[in-house]
């Protein structure tokens, strides 16, 4: 785990966000998600300066047709987000799922 997914584990961990579950790493299909929420069906990938690269950005968009075609919804925040404003992410997940829990 990066050091920002480390950051947002030790946030979510224990069901700490609206007392659900968030699974690290979660296969599904041929992909590998940072963070799932089955209780919303939704996705966290959190994203380093990698992602900036054409051949990343590529394999990005690739993954999120894939989860939205199989109903899971996605939500991208960037390392920076994670570390210099964690409390705007978490309030945004909140509200993302709060129709789901």
């Amino acid at each position: 785990m990066t050091s920002a997914e480390k950051l947002f584990w030790e946030r979510v961990r224990n069901k700490q966000i609206l007392g659900v579950r968030f699974k690290r790493k979660y296969g599904i299909g041929p992909y590998i998600l940072d963070f799932f929420i089955p209780q919303a069906n939704t996705c966290i990938e959190i994203d380093g300066g990698i992602h900036d690269l054409e051949e990343i950005k590529r394999k990005d968009v690739n993954k999120d047709v894939f989860l939205i075609r199989n109903g899971i919804h996605i939500l991208r925040f960037r390392n920076s987000e994670i570390e210099d404003d964690m409390d705007s992410v978490i309030d945004r997940i909140k509200k993302e799922i709060a129709n789901y829990v």
